[in-house]
């Protein structure tokens, strides 16, 4: 329940029509919740027999019970380029040492992220790995508070998760925030430190990443380096 309704807040405006996925059975108290919303589908490990009973009586909804995926490196990803087709693999890379990445991953600045930031800065990497490039995605206490996505420059995804965080309600002074490349220019940080940023994670590798780095150190916003990009075009 407490996910749902974290994951809800995150946008409930794009959650209009959307689809639900979850890790665990679904029981009565919960499909009373999702039923308050339009929804498309809701998948799920499996939902018990009050569950199903709420959610039939919703027009249109599809249920999907089956395992919760895992990640499947015999996939392909298929984009069309042209009169082609570029085919890949999936992003199957982790962070390196994800149980306890304060000890494997580089902290740029002086200041280092404090435990419950390492977790947020941890979760919102991941979820950054799944919206679509350029990408910034803002999180707190382990949930989505703010997403830019699919923007033509950096800046302009790192305001509007900004924008749209504090339109939905969510206050992004205290939030930490990942990038899923690196920054080009200081002013990324700039902004991200006018709305009271706590921590950043990015990949970093950028020609400008000692301005970038100076400009976190300078805003005393603690910086983490990935090595990793992971665009989503």
């Amino acid at each position: 329940m407490e996910a749902y309704a974290r994951a809800l807040a995150a946008d409930p405006v794009s959650a209009f029509g959307g689809v639900v996925a979850m890790t665990r059975r679904v029981d009565g108290e919960l499909a009373s919740k999702l039923a308050e919303h339009f929804l498309e589908v809701v998948y799920a490990p499996a939902f018990d027999e009050e569950a199903r009973e709420i959610l039939s009586r919703k027009k249109n909804l599809r249920l999907l019970a089956g395992p919760v995926p895992g990640p499947d490196a015999a996939a392909w990803e298929v984009r069309r380029v042209g009169g082609g087709l570029l085919v890949q693999g999936p992003n199957l890379t982790w962070l390196p040492g994800v149980g306890r990445p304060e000890e494997t991953l580089e902290v740029a600045t002086s200041t280092r992220p404090t435990q419950e930031q390492w977790a947020d800065l941890v979760f919102a990497w991941t979820i950054c790995r799944a919206v679509a490039s350029n990408a910034i995605v803002l999180a707190r206490d382990g949930a989505t508070v703010g997403v830019g996505g699919g923007q033509t420059n950096r800046v302009g995804a790192v305001e509007l998760a900004i924008k749209y965080a504090r339109e939905l309600g969510h206050d992004p002074a205290g939030a930490v925030l990942a990038s899923d490349g690196f920054f080009p220019f200081a002013d990324n940080i700039e902004a991200a430190a006018a709305a009271g940023i706590a921590a950043i994670i990015q990949p970093g590798g950028s020609r400008r990443d000692d301005e970038v780095i100076a400009a976190a150190e300078h805003a005393g916003i603690p910086m983490v380096l990935s090595g990793m990009r992971q665009f989503r075009h």
